[in-house]
């Protein structure tokens, strides 16, 4: 059994965006592991395993236009179902 069911990848567009300040958020706010934020102040590109991928659109739609959503139930993945 998984603890963190859902893989939640997804790009966030904006302006004037931290790689830092965005893991600092996830890591206080979100439960979860496997946490990947990386690019830059225009482009930010996020991967997280967690239980609640909604939590994680909600906050990083606060930050710009997230767009290349992807939600992976890795639960049916690992049973040999369609994710």
């Amino acid at each position: 059994m998984l603890e963190f069911r859902y893989d939640t990848q997804l790009l966030i567009e904006g302006e004037n965006l931290d790689e830092d300040n965005i893991r600092e958020y996830f890591t206080n706010n979100l439960k979860g592991d496997c946490l990947l934020a990386v690019g830059d102040e225009e482009l930010i590109k996020i991967h997280f395993h967690t239980n609640e991928p909604w939590d994680v659109l909600k906050y990083c739609s606060t930050l710009g236009e997230i767009f290349d959503i992807v939600v992976e139930d890795m639960d049916r993945q690992e049973r040999g179902l369609q994710g």
